[in-house]
């Protein structure tokens, strides 16, 4: 099957192994890209990028520079670097995650002729695989060069998910017409800088320092860098042998060495007949000084690599770690061949990022992943949409994850006092040591204009970090981890939203003024000098919702903990007085029969959405469309993605319903509907997020319209809908999100105290639906077939008995039970 560019199918795939053993594909694991394509090859190496929770590698082509068409970058959790660039003559200080040394590096030269790059050459037959199963980008290449000698080539590359510092390249190369003297080109590239992103080619982009190459015997070059400013060093060494076809043994090769202060190569130099193939592997160690249990990442990077394995045993190896986790994290959606594919892209995507690796690591979960630069990669909020999916399976990588916010706790709490508050006030984009990283300034490429950037005003980061450990409780019962870490988060996380709200006697209620929701649109009042808007209904809501959490919390404590973390904290009677209060007078406003998005909304002029729907095509970005034609996008009636509408998402009808009631505010089903509505039409879903919430939303009165919105988000990496940004990184956000449909809102599976429901919706879509998950320690499986849904709990792993409710029957299953509900009808 041909891929249209930006798209790809699942192919049938059947490569040959080292061992020439034949291994076949299975096309519901595999992206298969049908002819290169220059204008295409940025985003397919994003998304055919290699990972394993330690470090990840973009999917690009060995052979390849840096270029327009090619962008070589490997990213590794922790390796951030800071630096100013003079703008206008002011200095702009940004923290980016760095683009590391490039071990990919490969080359073929043919009787001493230049390097091979497909630019200069007849394509006659070329194929990029990607096993989302194992992780391995594969590429298969035909080519005839100018002197009309035809060769095949074919590549495989993985970087191991059970060794979390290795990575391995295997070639295949048979000369088809021709004999000859080849080189091969083997090198550890630090050369490189930050350029992926074109927005951000203004500011600075050189990151690394030369520190030395050096050599590990004589098949082994090593190369040590400097991250300039954190000081942090970045050690590789690479081991490339060759092997003829049927030989075991290595072949015994020229090499000649070239070395410069931050690049070294080696050039393997053997003859080759006609139609003979020869094997070239590259095994590959990466190291930082930041990793645990060494003496110096360089020594460590030459010992490994002298250790390791020939590349058809390190693979085995990788395929098993990946069983493993497949056997956990597989969901099968047999209906959906589509959905299927895309469902388990986005798995091993959000595992290549956060596996159990980094759960060892102090890493939390950037943005973009670690396929590109894109946000600089930097934390958001988004870790609030992958780990409902990682709770219920691996919950180890969530508690990993909680744990790189809780080490900044510290700097979340000078933020707070810095601006006026108190508790703990964590920023929108964090990076290496928990301080603000947002810019204050941002490049609208319509335009070309560097405008303000006030988002760092987006306070509800602090509530989507109280929203995750609760939820991670609820998931594992893990009293221990909430008594150790988490309680003392949400607690001064309870007391920043104390302090930053203020209690308005005419209303008789509390009041939250100067920050925004998540509708990044909107960052001020039009004409207003000061930042920020009033009573965003998300945030006003979430803070209520956290002001009642907080004292659960204590009822969770033991009564010595409880006492000991009062007295560290100092929470005083008159603050937990505060915190019930809040939970009953947070003020939400409406208008017309809704939730206002925020206090004084419908004041604002509506938008003529037809008008530049039919002028722009893509609108999901109306703000620099609107700054470029002059306008203020405070002034209309416009949202970037979900803002009101996310606690619809949040909190099912039950739970939200107790909020607003306990606030004294109307919430009736109809307000639910009229209120998703009104947002959904002045909504340009120009986040990938809107249309994983408004998903979730419309599952449960609009159930067709969520489906469409489910696909959407199932495409919005793979087919790039956004135009362009996939290229700077995959959306983790988006990835977890739609896992998290499946499991949440499709399935129905949430917790409620030690009872595991399940309410499931679009069951004509879900037939035959099934997935393992972890509730409370004890694995569970899940099956949906035509209107039953059965649960086992497995005896393997088994911890505790558990509790599952269907439609009002409740049941208990100990080790190796199983039941069977039967379900209600309900809309397809």
């Amino acid at each position: 099957m041909k891929a249209p560019p930006g798209e790809s199918t699942a192919g049938q795939y059947v490569p040959t192994t080292t061992r020439q053993e034949v291994r076949v594909y299975d096309p519901e694991f595999t992206l298969d890209y049908d002819g290169f394509d220059p204008d295409d090859e940025r985003l397919r190496e994003a998304l055919t990028s290699t990972g394993n929770g330690y470090f990840c590698s973009r999917g690009t082509a060995e052979w390849e520079d840096m270029g327009e068409a090619h962008y070589p970058g490997t990213y590794a959790h922790r390796c951030y670097n800071r630096e100013t660039t003079i703008m206008g003559g002011s200095p702009v200080l940004n923290e980016d995650l760095v683009n590391l040394p490039n071990w990919l590096v490969l080359k073929l030269r043919i009787d001493g002729g230049e390097a091979i790059r497909l630019a200069q050459v007849e394509i006659l037959a070329y194929r990029h695989i990607y096993d989302i199963r194992t992780a391995t980008v594969a590429r298969e290449l035909r080519f005839r060069d100018r002197h009309g000698r035809e060769t095949s080539l074919r590549s495989r590359r993985f970087v191991s998910m059970e060794h979390p510092n290795q990575g391995a390249l295997e070639w295949s190369l048979t000369p088809e017409n021709w004999s000859g003297r080849v080189e091969i080109v083997t090198a550890l590239d630090g050369r490189v800088s930050n350029r992926a992103v074109a927005r951000y080619r203004d500011l600075e982009a050189r990151h690394l320092d030369p520190v030395s190459p050096r050599t590990y015997g004589p098949e082994t070059i090593a190369l040590k860098v400097q991250i300039r400013q954190s000081d942090t060093y970045i050690a590789q060494a690479a081991r490339t042998r060759v092997f003829r076809e049927g030989s075991e043994g290595a072949m015994l090769v020229d090499r000649d060495l070239y070395q410069m202060e931050d690049y070294i190569q080696q050039v393997l130099s053997f003859d080759i007949a006609a139609g003979s193939t020869v094997r070239i592997e590259k095994m590959v160690a990466m190291f930082t000084s930041r990793d645990d249990a060494i003496t110096e990442p360089l020594a460590s990077a030459g010992r490994h690599v002298l250790r390791y394995p020939d590349f058809a045993e390190a693979y085995d190896e990788h395929v098993a770690a990946w069983d493993e986790l497949w056997d956990i994290c597989d969901i099968r959606l047999p209906r959906e061949p589509r959905a299927q594919l895309l469902l388990r892209l986005h798995v091993s995507h959000v595992l290549q990022v956060c596996s159990r690796h980094t759960s060892r690591l102090d890493a939390g979960v950037p943005a973009r992943g670690l396929n590109g630069e894109a946000y600089r990669g930097h934390v958001f909020w988004d870790e609030m949409f992958v780990y409902p999916f990682l709770n219920m399976r691996v919950p180890e990588i969530t508690k990993g994850l909680i744990l790189y916010r809780y080490r900044r706790l510290g700097e979340a709490q000078a933020a707070a006092s810095e601006a006026g508050y108190r508790g703990a006030m964590f920023p929108w984009q964090s990076g290496s040591d928990g301080t603000e990283e947002t810019q204050t300034v941002h490049l609208n490429p319509m335009s070309g204009q560097w405008d303000p950037d006030l988002s760092r005003n987006q306070r509800h980061v602090s509530a989507a970090i109280f929203y995750n450990v609760w939820h991670y409780y609820r998931a594992t019962d893990d009293v221990d981890f909430l008594a150790d870490y988490g309680a003392e988060m949400m607690l001064e996380i309870a007391r920043f939203w104390a302090s930053i709200a203020h209690y308005n006697p005419d209303r008789d209620r509390y009041e939250i003024h100067g920050v925004m929701g998540p509708d990044e649109f909107h960052e001020r009042y039009p004409g207003a000098r000061e930042a920020g808007l009033r009573n965003n209904a998300y945030t006003n809501v979430m803070a209520a919702w956290i002001a009642a959490r907080a004292l659960d919390v204590f009822e969770v404590l033991s009564k010595s903990r409880r006492t000991a973390l009062r007295a560290r904290l100092r929470v005083s009677d008159a603050e937990l007085r505060t915190w019930s209060e809040m939970s009953r007078k947070m003020f939400v406003p409406y208008h017309d029969g809704v939730i206002s998005q925020f206090e004084g909304y419908e004041e604002l002029e509506e938008l003529d959405w037809e008008h530049y729907r039919t002028e722009y095509g893509n609108i999901g970005r109306m703000d620099r469309i609107l700054r470029a034609e002059g306008r203020d996008p405070d002034a209309y009636k416009v949202a970037k993605q979900a803002d009101t509408v996310m606690l619809f998402f949040l909190f099912d009808d039950a739970e939200l319903r107790q909020v607003f009631e306990q606030l004294g505010c109307p919430y009736d089903r109809d307000l639910v509907r009229r209120t998703v509505d009104y947002y959904d039409r002045r909504t340009s879903h120009g986040s990938t997020l809107s249309h994983v919430t408004f998903a979730g939303v419309l599952a449960t009165f609009d159930p067709q319209s969520s489906w469409l919105r489910f696909k959407l988000a199932l495409e919005s990496d793979v087919s790039d809908l956004q135009g362009g940004t996939t290229k700077e990184g995959i959306h983790m956000g988006v990835m977890g999100g739609t896992l998290d449909l499946v499991q949440r809102y499709y399935v129905g599976a949430r917790a409620y105290g030690d009872v595991l429901v399940f309410r499931p919706k679009l069951i004509s879509h879900l037939d035959g639906v099934s997935y393992s998950m972890r509730y409370r320690g004890t694995p569970l499986r899940v099956r949906i077939d035509g209107d039953k849904l059965s649960v086992r709990a497995e005896t393997e792993g088994f911890r505790v008995p558990v509790r599952i409710a269907v439609e009002g029957e409740l049941v208990e299953l100990g080790p190796g039970d199983s039941h069977e509900f039967r379900l209600a009808a309900v809309p397809a």
